[in-house]
């Protein structure tokens, strides 16, 4: 059951998300990786289900049974993925010459694969749906998907423009979101 306040805290999430993702980019596309923002994209994660939530309520009516289905793909991936995202930013980072067993590097390239469908198969229900405007809803499964190719990659400027394009589309979808709530006062003067 959805409260008023969730889509707009879903919607404060996906910006708060948006800044750990595209301020530690932009600085490490002039610095490289630093422990201050691997530290601030490690913990940033945790925004991200709340925005996602978010983000499928808003076209939950509009999307169907695939948009249900891509969804949960997509928050799947996306529980998978922080984790990944957590190892690589808070773990990995902070080892000197880290020894990855075999075992985690499958784990880890597994649930990168899964998020990379999950947000391919969200980003065509978000495009398909119609409710988001279409180069955010677009943005969205290009850039994510991009996004977890690029973490299995040594980091490079490119890197670093991709998480603030990331950081841009989840800026534009949250404020789709946040424009779009009624006011709770008005929904029970229209009631």
């Amino acid at each position: 059951m959805s409260t008023p306040w969730q889509p707009r805290f879903g919607a404060v999430c996906g910006i708060l998300l948006a800044l750990s993702i595209g301020v530690p980019g932009a600085i490490e596309a002039f610095t490289g990786e630093t422990a201050l923002t691997s530290l601030v994209i490690g913990l940033g994660t945790a925004f991200g289900a709340p925005a996602i939530v978010a983000f499928h309520g808003h076209q939950a009516a509009a999307s169907g049974r695939f948009g249900a289905i891509a969804y949960g793909a997509n928050m799947i991936g996306l529980g998978l993925f922080t984790g990944v995202a957590f190892a690589l930013n808070l773990v990995i980072f902070f080892q000197d010459a880290p020894v990855v067993p075999m075992p985690t590097k499958i784990a880890l390239q597994v649930s990168s694969l899964v998020f990379v469908v999950g947000t391919a198969l969200f980003g065509v229900a978000m495009v398909r749906a119609k409710v988001f405007p279409a180069v955010p809803a677009w943005g969205y499964g290009v850039s994510f998907t991009l996004l977890a190719v690029f973490a299995a990659l040594p980091d490079t400027p490119l890197t670093g423009v991709l998480h603030v394009v990331c950081a841009a589309v989840l800026i534009w979808l949250s404020m789709t979101v946040w424009s779009r709530q009624d006011s709770p006062a008005r929904e029970r003067a229209l009631a």
